[in-house]
């Protein structure tokens, strides 16, 4: 009974350890969530989106991004208000399965990321040293925030 009791406590122990290290690490996932006031894209990758929009889509977008006709704006207060507190993901997903939208998602990866840093870009948020990754899942943890957070 005593030698049960002794892996009992142990294994508590090691419980408590894991929890504790586990606890650490979302406390520093979430002291460090980067949003798009980090600088989340590179200035040359919102370059390339800025020409691949061009291609893409300026004709249905405006060349301003401000939205034409059906086709909503990509900067400003009703984009920002649209996509605040969403993941740079989401937009991602958007964009890479729904546009363009006379031939839906025809966009490689690269370029809509590059199209979308361009889309950042233009809605005043800061250029930073790595550029936004080509996939979903890995600019899932970016967050879309319309005013700058204090700090």
């Amino acid at each position: 009974m005593a030698e049960h009791s002794k892996i009992h406590i142990w294994g508590s122990a090691a419980m408590g350890g894991a929890l504790l290290l586990l606890g650490g690490a979302i406390a520093h996932a979430q002291a460090s969530e980067r949003n798009v006031w980090t600088g989340v894209y590179t200035s040359d990758q919102a370059e390339r989106g800025k020409a691949a929009y061009g291609e893409q889509c300026a004709a249905c977008h405006g060349a301003s991004l401000g939205g034409v006709d059906m086709a909503p704006p990509l900067t400003g207060s009703a984009f920002l208000n649209n996509w605040n507190n969403t993941s740079a993901g989401d937009l991602f997903d958007r964009i890479h399965s729904t546009m363009p939208l006379n031939n839906p998602g025809s966009l490689s990866a690269k370029a809509t990321a590059d199209i979308e840093a361009y889309i950042f870009q233009a809605n005043g948020f800061p250029a930073g040293q790595t550029a936004l990754p080509p996939s979903q899942p890995m600019m899932a943890g970016v967050k879309i925030l319309a005013t700058k957070p204090a700090g």
